[in-house]
């Protein structure tokens, strides 16, 4: 059968053709990660690159005054046509190109001399590197206070359930009882590494990209010939690029590199690593809240919202569907972390291709990171624990859960082989009757006479075979007291 047309006109569907609503998408659809890596935000990252670039240069004295000041007010992103430099930008396989050219007419409009100076010795990987930076650094400050919000609900999670058993599970089966204090604990600690690793980042690991056309700073230096005098020879060239390159960082407030990382891409590879490390730290926590909302198992539940977790057909469904967009994250941010990581295969000076690659990944992987921390944080702040249902499922296979126990305080009667074979017997034996473990054990002739009833159902006793998983969990929250404060601000400049 031939598909129905459209009912819009075609001109209809063409005037939304360029947008990326997260359609598609939807763990970053409306984030604040996804306004910050949008094409409009990498726009005025580049913009902000180019008017940063012209007012070092003033400040190691070859740019006037009023020709930085009037570059810098110009470098304003809705001055710009967006779809229009992008759509250009095939003529050059960057944006910065075109961009430069209409920074300049936009210059020359309002003060010709001042044009001379946009861009001046500069190469487009300098501006697009640097505006990456720029852009990775807003998009960390956003992720990182999500992060924040989810670690403080994790850690309070640890404390409310410092006690509340519940079955630890290895393989999808029960293994031996732990806490649910434990568990968040856990999630308390990844979320603590990565976000130990994104600060790294912030603290001084995104630099500026300053080289010019093959990573030698030629044109930078040629231009400061001929703009005034400089010290001859190597000593007054190395005195400039020292100057030029601090004044850059400082003016964008990102990190001095000791080279030109054009074809070392050290900085990227370093992005890549913290975004896979962090969505998988978050998956992990969407599996495990996956896992022990299921129907059967019922442990926690999605904090409610209005229409959250429908499903079209089925009306008594209440899906996870936090969990489910944060594991849908997690499974996609390792693969554009590997083509980052493909990239630093940079041949020469200027890689062809392996340049280029970089940026759709690294935009994919900040916003899906970053959509899948708002929603971590968002599902930890209003999760509901059932601590009842956890004890019903610890103690549904009747004391099997604690064997491992048995076996530890049998083994003085009965030997370490002995004991884990009669255990073995017994278990296999409850599980197939149904009869409760404790009363299959209390029918062993290993055991009669060798342990008293009161003695068995001690050791039955879950709660009482929980090893060290208080103990664990304040070791976590204490860690944890040396993080609180030390998040950057989202509302500051450097977003």
């Amino acid at each position: 059968m031939t598909p129905a047309p459209s009912s819009r006109p075609p001109s209809a569907v063409s005037e939304h053709a360029d947008l990326d609503s997260g359609l598609l998408s939807p763990v970053r659809a409306g984030s604040r990660v996804e306004a910050a890596v949008s094409d409009f935000s990498w726009l005025q990252a580049m913009l902000d690159a180019e008017a940063a670039l012209v007012r070092a240069q003033q400040r190691v004295g070859l740019v006037p005054q009023d020709a930085a000041d009037a570059i810098a007010g110009c470098a304003r992103a809705e001055l710009f046509d967006l779809t229009g430099i992008a759509r250009r930008a095939r003529d050059a396989a960057n944006p910065v190109v075109c961009l430069v050219q209409d920074l300049t007419g936009a210059v020359a409009a309002v003060d010709p001399a001042a044009a001379e100076y946009v861009h001046r010795g500069s190469t487009s990987q300098d501006i697009l590197d640097t505006a990456a930076m720029l852009v990775a650094r807003g998009a960390f400050v956003l992720i990182t206070a999500d992060l924040d919000r989810a670690a403080a609900a994790a850690a309070r999670l640890a404390a409310d359930h410092r006690g509340t058993l519940m079955p630890g599970r290895t393989l999808t089966q029960h293994a031996v009882p732990t806490t649910f204090g434990l568990k968040a604990a856990g999630w308390l600690q990844a979320l603590t590494d990565a976000t130990d690793r994104i600060r790294r980042l912030l603290d001084g690991a995104l630099p500026v990209q300053l080289g010019g056309a093959a990573g030698t700073l030629a044109g930078y230096l040629e231009y400061a010939r001929l703009d005034g005098p400089r010290p001859a020879g190597q000593a007054g060239d190395a005195a400039f690029a020292a100057d030029l390159i601090s004044a850059y960082a400082r003016e964008l407030g990102l990190a001095e590199p000791v080279l030109p990382w054009h074809t070392v891409r050290t900085p990227i590879a370093d992005i890549a690593a913290a975004l896979a490390f962090t969505a998988g730290a978050l998956g992990k926590i969407a599996a495990d809240v996956l896992s022990l909302a299921r129907t059967e198992v019922a442990e926690v539940a999605e904090p409610a919202a209005e229409g959250r977790g429908v499903s079209s057909a089925m009306p008594q469904k209440r899906n996870p569907v936090l969990a489910t967009l944060i594991r849908s994250a997690a499974l996609q941010v390792p693969a554009q972390a590997m083509i980052l990581n493909y990239c630093m295969y940079a041949e020469d000076e200027r890689p062809a291709g392996a340049w280029h690659a970089e940026w759709q990944p690294l935009r994919e992987g900040l916003r899906l990171t970053g959509g899948a921390a708002a929603c971590a944080a968002e599902l930890l702040e209003g999760i509901r624990v059932d601590a009842a249902r956890m004890r019903e499922n610890l103690d549904s296979t009747g004391g099997l859960i604690v064997a491992e126990r048995l076996a530890a305080a049998l083994t003085p009667l009965l030997g370490k082989r002995a004991a884990k074979a009669a255990l073995t017997r017994a278990s296999a034996q409850a599980a197939r009757t149904g009869r409760p473990f404790a009363a299959v054990l209390a029918q062993m002739p290993e055991l009669e006479g060798r342990i008293s009833e009161a003695r068995l159902t001690d050791l039955l006793d879950p709660a009482d075979y929980c090893g060290a998983a208080a103990y664990l969990t304040d070791r976590a929250l204490k860690q944890e007291t040396h993080h609180v404060g030390t998040a950057p601000d989202p509302s500051s400049d450097q977003v």
